[in-house]
């Protein structure tokens, strides 16, 4: 009996140094596993260069998107500011491939998630902005990665995220507030136009949003969402939505 062809999710990669001198676009596997077990959707790994591949043929090869965190954090001329120490590193590349390629799925209606960077990405590309390093921000908690301990570690509750009553993410989760990890050092400054912040943490930083009046799924958060995706009671009803409407959208197209 044959089986059912899956839609096609495009995995944002990240360019790293293997060894210190093999150039390599890359995902992690968690990503890849959350998309296939949990989306139940084929995984396909994008090199996020313009040098190779162009936002047009991605958008016709795939069906949805994921925008992967990463440590490379989006350069902050395309917010209009200037670049210093605190930014952190860069990659043009992926700016380059992810900006247009949110601003013409918004439009599209085709679907996409964000994560941690994919999250800032998303909001960055509608005209928001971003603080370069929220531990340093009055009030605020460190958000960043353990810099020792297990994956488990690394990846376990640290705070919880509060959503609007009734909300995208309230009426996703069936709850009003959730458990989640933390492993960013940057966050979302001004909103951008149409973001939708329906999720914050404890002191404030946001944590989930969406494009109001967007024809797609939108959604993105500030966590990471791919680690545990098959059992955590967060995650798993992420992936699932995200699924359903990247298989929505594939239907449509034919």
């Amino acid at each position: 009996m044959a089986q059912t062809k899956r839609p096609i999710v495009g995995i944002i990669s990240n360019s790293h140094q293997m060894n210190d001198r093999y150039e390599v676009h890359a995902s992690g596997h968690i990503n890849s596993i959350a998309v296939a077990e949990v989306a139940r959707c084929l995984p396909m790994i994008l090199p996020s260069d313009p040098r190779l591949v162009t936002v047009e043929e991605l958008l016709e090869s795939c069906d949805g998107f994921l925008l992967t965190g990463g440590q490379p954090n989006v350069h902050p001329s395309e917010y209009g500011e200037e670049e210093t120490p605190a930014h952190g590193a860069f990659d043009r590349n992926r700016d380059a491939i992810t900006l247009p390629l949110v601003r013409a799925c918004v439009e599209r209606g085709q679907p996409f998630l964000g994560i941690c960077r994919g999250f800032q990405e998303i909001n960055v590309a509608m005209g928001g902005s971003l603080h370069p390093e929220i531990r340093d921000l009055p009030g605020r908690m460190n958000h960043r990665m353990p810099p020792d301990g297990t994956m488990a570690e690394v990846f376990a509750l640290r705070h919880a995220v509060r959503f609007t009553t009734g909300g995208v993410f309230h009426r996703l989760m069936g709850a009003e507030e959730v458990m989640t990890n933390t492993l960013h050092g940057q966050g979302i400054a001004r909103a951008g136009s149409r973001i939708v912040i329906d999720g914050h943490a404890p002191d404030g930083t946001p944590e989930a949003i969406y494009v109001k009046d967007a024809p797609g799924f939108t959604l993105a958060v500030q966590w990471h969402p791919e680690w545990n995706a098959a059992n955590d009671p967060v995650s798993r009803p992420l992936f699932t939505a995200f699924g359903q409407a990247v298989r929505d959208w594939a239907a449509r197209r034919g």
